[in-house]
């Protein structure tokens, strides 16, 4: 088998871990003796072996004079764990391929380097498009401070998403509803606003077992600037963190949520806006971000240019003009000015249909 060939093993084995690495990227590891995988592992959650821990493990001696494929360069730092660069060394292996550079300031670069140093064989760059594409969120939060950012939306074919009457269960049907489970396990957290707590009530949680989050759930952050949430809201008291993210000051109303087990964080008026919240979620070593929420922080996050995807689940039903829209945005002034979106992908959910869109940059509109 080919570098490539091998290197694509270890990326199999990073995505085992997709769903529970957060924050720290998925990354995964097979060792090679005499044309031969001796040894696999993947990093499973923050704070354990990671992938070329793991994978010397399993090799055990059989690691001396070994090539090491990993999904991501090795670190050299001290963190929860030891560095990486330094347990391959020391079981002797004697060439490392790796696909992707870590853009965290901690390792980039130093990790190859460390290793050369040591006159181990390194090379770089193998897989790298396979390998980059399981760590988008990661790279991009490094790179820039900010989270990846899909907005989700479930609509009837005429973009409308609820009756006058509020009533919105369900649009979409069991194939939809079970890929916005997908969505909200590769996420980090998940954003929504308070119209959608107080008219839905939602538990934006991760219900199935399938996806190994290994006890994580994403953060639920909740955009409430006048603190209209009530203490029984049912995200309050479901497993995981429910962050409330506010413009009010009223430290009775503050208190109730907190004790209702909230984390309230206050924001000065005016600053509560998409950007303000993606930098906050940055701050919290958000990779992924999945928008969940109503017709006016959806189009907020829209209107802003503050999301890489979205994510529309169109149903074949037609709910008649006095239905609630799936977007409230300003309308353009000139055709030419409209919101672009390039379509990325085209599925069938079931009766439903999938369908995911990239943000176009203004200068390809």
């Amino acid at each position: 088998m080919s570098d490539l060939g091998f290197m694509l093993e270890a990326v199999a084995l990073a995505a085992e871990g997709r769903y529970s690495t957060s924050p720290n990227p998925a990354v995964g590891c097979v060792l090679v003796r005499a044309g031969e995988i001796v040894g696999r592992g993947f990093h499973v959650r923050a704070g354990t072996a990671h992938a070329e821990v793991a994978a010397l493990a399993a090799a055990g001696p059989a690691a001396r004079g070994a090539t090491a494929y990993v999904s991501l360069e090795p670190c050299n730092h001290h963190g929860r764990t030891g560095p990486c660069t330094e347990a391959l060394l020391a079981a002797g292996v004697a060439r490392v391929v790796y696909a992707c550079d870590d853009p965290n300031p901690r390792v980039a670069g130093q990790g190859a380097a460390r290793l050369r140093a040591a006159g181990v064989d390194v090379v770089a760059g193998v897989g790298a498009a396979e390998a980059s594409a399981l760590n988008r969120g990661y790279f991009k939060r490094m790179r820039s401070g900010r989270p990846f950012v899909r907005i989700k939306i479930a609509m009837s074919l005429d973009a409308r998403m609820a009756l006058a009457s509020g009533e919105s269960q369900w649009i979409t049907g069991p194939a939809a509803r079970a890929e916005v489970q997908r969505l909200r396990a590769e996420s980090c957290a998940i954003v929504t606003g308070s119209g959608t707590v107080l008219a839905d009530d939602p538990a934006l949680t991760v219900r199935e077992a399938r996806f190994g989050l290994h006890g994580r759930q994403p953060r639920r952050i909740v955009v409430d600037r006048r603190l209209a949430v009530p203490a029984t809201a049912r995200l309050l008291s479901l497993p995981g963190a429910t962050h409330v993210l506010t413009t009010c000051s009223d430290a009775s109303r503050v208190a109730a949520l907190e004790a209702a087990g909230a984390v309230v964080e206050c924001f000065t008026e005016g600053t509560l806006d998409p950007a303000a919240v993606l930098a906050h979620l940055g701050a919290l070593d958000a990779n992924e971000v999945l928008v969940e929420a109503g017709p006016k922080l959806a189009g907020a996050f829209l209107a802003a240019g503050a999301f890489d995807e979205l994510i529309v689940h169109v149903a074949p039903k037609l709910l008649g003009e006095t239905a609630r829209t799936a977007f409230v945005l300003p309308s353009p002034a000139r055709l030419a000015d409209a919101l672009g979106l390039e379509l990325v992908s085209s599925v069938r959910l079931g009766d439903d249909m999938g369908l995911t869109f990239a943000s176009r940059p203004i200068a390809s509109r």
